[in-house]
C-alpha cells in the first residue's frame, strides 16, 4: 500500500496529512 503526504505550509500554522490505505492522519 502506497503513503500520500500531503503538507500544507502557513505563515503562522503548519499542518502534515498522511493519508494510508482508508486512514488519514494529520499532524499540526
Amino acid at each position: 500500500m502506497s503513503k500520500i503526504i500531503g503538507i500544507d505550509l502557513g505563515t503562522t500554522n503548519s499542518c502534515v496529512a498522511v493519508l494510508e490505505g482508508k486512514e488519514a492522519d494529520v499532524i499540526t
